[in-house]
């Protein structure tokens, strides 16, 4: 199967234009609508997790890293199928039809009518939909990492020998299309997450926001296919990381199947190979163990780097995202990442390391990235000291084993109130500020009442109503969590005489007896217009809200409609809005960002110029390798950390990099640069001679076993001869 793919040939003219082969064109467009799909779908993923599968922070955060370690394991299994068995075309095709179908699956997963059956917006059966999005992820995972080591690949193969300055051209507009499809899907797909939509309810579309990615990768697969017939197809010649595999198994095999005293002496534990493996090979394997050696400490920095799209999205989500003129949504953060990433690229190689270079600094690519992991440390101090802000805004709900009560006044008049322990004075139209938390029940007096015994609900909060002429306060129940996904959460109590309609859009909170409370309506942030109605009178009433917020809207007996009928509601704080700006994510943003640039582009460079040629696929799968590790501590650390706080993990996290950036460091220091081609060259001159020499060898032992074949013949003649004489 594998050999009928087309061979190379380099005097082979494909049609061009401007110098360039027109099946590149092709795959650019592939590959830009591909990081399309895979960042898009990946900046809703938690939160889609959190607000529609309803898993809690620490469980949405683990699959998130999960998945996202998987997208970074299967890039080996795809190199190995595409070099040894399909060729990267057909592995780019089939696993792109994997890829396609899992974001499919993933959307169909978000739409929350196909369990609805009683139609009231929340699925019914949510085992459907969770085995869905996990067979989703898990073909995702498998198409975008089995292609990910074959798309530039196979863009490089479509280029003749003498184009050279192309090729260098095809890649950097190849990596300008990643850049441009991450960064323009993590704008979008936030978006379109943020829209409504359903077919009896509406609700956030998750289903719409997995489903143009979806779209998006259905174009990048027809897009590949159509230029199919212009590619240039290499034929599978073998894996290196194979061979570079077996050859170490073998020299462990060897060395542990030998016993020392027996055996002489070896420079190097891969030594033990020679006996099956050439030596050029063998030096090769050498250089390469001795960068992944370096690569052991770096997981930890893909640990912190990785959680953008999980713990700093949920972060944000407890933040105010009103820019003035732009809203943002809490996903649409990452973006600030790859802005940045454009912007702080060609800062630092043309400004900031020349500058560095004329201060006569030794600033060497491993120290580099020793930096580069400072800065991400740092990036999650910055966290956690935002983290800390946003704690104290942050509404403090009872226990299991507490209850809350808050008052409001409907009396025309001051109410003194005795709750337990508390005394104090409601003006009238007034509530308290603040919650009061009781761990067991507690004795109401209200003058001029008499004494009475109140219980409630451990772990709930309650809104107690003192409404004129009765003995007891009215108890409703309030919510004990911040509203969703921004949204605020509003009710209105109606103490007026008579039976009032409250609409705000297109909700309606339905008639309103008086003395009861409405139920909650959730409003995105903004100004909300209700229309308060009974019979053909009308009164029209602004909220503005912002982020996260909670309240109960009285409307008090002395309400009259007619002009300035607005100004009698009274508006009570249950939830406060959130008040820390998402702005304030921006310098954590900025620190992780230039932990990027110089850790992961110089971590790269060094890999390449400290490998042979021929192995630098090794090393950049190793390279992935540490990300998904990365990902792996991530996911061990959210489920295994008992931390009560989120500010707490990011220390813990930026701890644990430090520690690790110090052990880096030691290794770096003792780490010797070599060059690769050198080291190659020598052996490529001595192979010749080792050649020669096996020759020889075997030549020598051919002649012995011949000699000594033509003695035991001369022997065994000689001895027939002497029986024939005897007898």
């Amino acid at each position: 199967m594998a050999g009928k793919e087309e061979r190379k040939d380099p005097k082979k003219k494909s049609a061009t234009v401007c110098g360039f082969p027109i099946s590149i064109f092709f795959i650019v467009v592939n590959e830009f609508c591909e990081r399309f799909s895979y960042y898009g779908m990946r900046a809703v993923l938690v939160l889609y997790f959190k607000y529609f599968l309803r898993w809690d922070d620490d469980f949405a955060t683990t699959i998130y890293h999960t998945f996202v370690a998987l997208c970074y394991l299967t890039p080996i299994l795809g190199a190995i199928v595409a070099d040894s068995w399909l060729g990267k075309f057909k592995t780019i095709v089939y696993l792109s039809i994997v890829y396609t179908l899992g974001q499919v699956v993933l959307a169909v997963s978000a739409i929350h009518d196909i369990t609805d059956a009683n139609r009231d917006g929340t699925p019914d059966n949510m085992t459907v939909h969770v085995a869905l999005s996990m067979v989703g992820l898990m073909l995702i995972a498998l198409g975008t990492g089995g292609i990910k080591p074959c798309v530039a690949a196979f863009g490089g193969d479509q280029f003749q020998d003498h184009q050279e300055k192309q090729r260098s051209t095809f890649f950097s507009i190849f990596y300008l299309s990643i850049n441009a499809g991450s960064l323009l899907s993590t704008v979008i797909t936030p978006i379109l997450r943020a829209q409504e939509c359903g077919i009896y309810t509406q609700q956030k579309c998750y289903s719409l926001a997995f489903g143009v990615p979806a779209a998006l990768m259905v174009v990048a697969l027809i897009v590949f296919i159509i230029g199919s017939g212009m590619y240039i197809k290499t034929p599978p010649q073998g894996n290196i990381m194979v061979k570079v595999c077996t050859c170490i198994g073998f020299a462990i095999k060897n060395r542990f199947s030998h016993h020392a005293a027996q055996s002489p002496k070896r420079t190097h534990w891969m030594d033990w190979s020679e006996e099956k493996y050439d030596k050029l090979l063998i030096a090769q394997v050498k250089m390469v163990l001795k960068v992944l050696f370096l690569y052991i400490p770096l997981p930890m920095f893909w640990a912190l780097f990785d959680q953008q799209g999980s713990r700093w999205t949920l972060q944000a989500t407890t933040m105010d995202g009103n820019f003035g003129f732009l809203i943002i949504q809490p996903d649409q953060m990452q973006t600030v990442n790859p802005i940045l990433i454009l912007v702080l690229v060609p800062i630092v190689e043309s400004v900031i390391y020349p500058l560095i270079s004329k201060c006569k600094i030794n600033f060497s690519p491993l120290r580099r990235m020793t930096v580069g992991m400072l800065f991400a440390a740092l990036a999650f101090i910055a966290a956690a000291l935002i983290q800390m802000q946003i704690d104290e805004t942050l509404p403090k709900f009872p226990s299991s084993t507490e209850g809350q009560v808050k008052f409001v006044n409907m009396n025309n008049r001051s109410v003194d109130i005795t709750a337990g322990t508390n005394v104090f004075t409601l003006g009238n139209f007034t509530a308290n500020e603040e919650y009061l938390t009781f761990d067991q029940p507690f004795v109401l007096n209200m003058e001029p009442g008499a004494y009475n015994q109140i219980t409630f609900v451990n772990g709930s909060r309650t809104t107690m109503v003192i409404v004129p002429d009765m003995p007891l306060p009215i108890p409703f129940t309030d919510i004990t969590a911040k509203p969703e996904q921004g949204a605020n959460a509003i009710r209105f109590f109606n103490g007026f005489g008579s039976v009032l309609n409250i609409t705000v859009g297109s909700l309606d909170l339905t008639d309103i007896v008086t003395n009861n409370m409405s139920d909650y309506v959730a409003l995105q942030q903004g100004s909300a217009r209700f229309r308060i109605q009974r019979s053909a009178e009308e009164c029209i009433y602004s909220q503005d809200l912002g982020f996260g917020s909670s309240y109960t809207l009285i409307i008090p007996p002395t309400f009259a409609f007619g002009p300035n009928c607005e100004q009698s509601i009274r508006p009570v704080v249950d939830i406060r809005p959130n008040t820390i700006h998402m702005a304030w994510q921006i310098p954590q943003y900025f620190l992780i960002t230039v932990g990027e640039v110089v850790f992961s582009v110089t971590g790269l460079e060094f890999s390449y110029s400290q490998a042979p040629s021929n192995m630098k696929s090794v090393l950049q799968a190793g390279w992935l390798l540490t990300v998904a590790v990365g990902n792996i501590i991530v996911l061990i650390v959210a489920e295994a950390a008992t931390l009560p706080d989120q500010w707490a993990e990011y220390i813990l996290f930026a701890s644990l990099l430090l520690v690790v950036c110090v052990v880096f460091a030691v290794m770096a220091h003792f780490y010797t640069y070599i060059d690769p081609a050198k080291i190659e060259a020598q052996f490529a001159h001595k192979d010749p001679e080792e050649k020669e020499k096996r020759r020889r060898s075997v030549e020598m032992t051919r002649k012995d076993s011949v000699e000594h074949s033509k003695e035991d013949r001369r022997s065994s003649s000689a001895n027939q001869e002497e029986r024939q004489t005897r007898i």
